[in-house]
């Protein structure tokens, strides 16, 4: 879709399927299964949506986030249901775009199912970056929690996926808010890891924002529905509750990494009841 300067595209990196208990926290199953059936493992599906952000002469493609990738194991792909029928190549080269048309990879954070298609295994099975001749952004704290973790982030932070660009030399730390190209910015909202961050596009008045794991699906616009995988749920909740506001009041539109079926919307309020309205991008 045309958003101001900008052409913004919603991919598609395939689906997977993560514990429902999980995905909504503390809010019970009979109120999230009206929003998120679960499977018969008590898993709801999840899609992996990154999103290209390209200027209006083409000149430059701004990738955010890019899905699982193709390095999971056997054991793995079972475990979380990947289905990557349709991976992100496939979604690229719907729009014209391959691995190769990409300048910049920004990342929200450095967890596998937003990080594992940052590289990928070259023929004799070397790491090397997917995008081959992109620049890869990382916060920096978020750099250095993905490479020093713990017991309780260790599974989702795996090396395979970020190391190797460290290496090749196209890793570039930014150490807080900024912007990072023309009406392109991040902002930290922390919560689902330390320093997780959201994306700004702002262009002509309108702002559109790459909501990440802050809101990953359009059934967690509630404030209190926040996922058992955010390390500082309290700071969810303050960042959330804040942005949910302005998002209703200046029309942000939303981009939902995970919901399995709406990629965008507009968070709306009807009788103090918030609610999505879809667009079509």
């Amino acid at each position: 879709m045309t958003f101001g300067e900008f052409e913004l595209i919603s991919l598609c990196d395939g689906f997977l399927r993560l514990d429902g208990g999980a995905m909504f926290g503390v809010v019970p199953k009979p109120l999230w299964e009206k929003r998120a059936p679960a499977d018969e493992k008590n898993r709801i599906t999840l899609a992996m949506r990154p999103l290209a952000v390209r200027t209006a002469d083409r000149k430059t493609t701004l990738i955010i986030d890019a899905g699982i990738g193709d390095k999971m194991d056997a054991k793995s792909v079972a475990i979380y249901a990947i289905d990557r029928s349709r991976p992100l190549d496939h979604s690229l080269a719907e729009y014209g775009l391959s691995v190769g048309s990409i300048d910049v990879v920004l990342a929200t954070h450095l967890h596998f199912d937003h990080a594992g298609g940052f590289t990928a295994r070259d023929a004799d099975g070397t790491l090397v970056p997917r995008f081959p001749r992109a620049r890869y952004i990382v916060r920096t704290a978020e750099w250095e929690d993905a490479t020093h973790p713990h017991e309780r982030n260790r599974a989702s932070y795996l090396p395979e996926n970020f190391v190797p660009l460290q290496q090749a030399g196209v890793l570039d730390l930014v150490p807080g808010d900024c912007a990072i190209a023309p009406g392109v910015r991040v902002v930290r909202t922390g919560g689902h890891t330390m320093h997780h961050q959201i994306v700004f596009i702002e262009s002509d008045g309108r702002t559109a924002v790459f909501a990440a794991d802050l809101i990953p699906t359009t059934a967690h616009i509630d404030d209190a529905w926040i996922m058992g995988y955010d390390l500082y749920p309290m700071d969810t909740l303050a960042f959330k509750r804040t942005f949910v506001r302005e998002a209703i009041d200046h029309e942000y539109l939303i981009f939902f990494e995970h919901d399995p079926v709406v990629s965008a919307g507009y968070i709306r309020e009807r009788d103090g009841r918030k609610y999505v309205e879809p667009i079509v991008v």
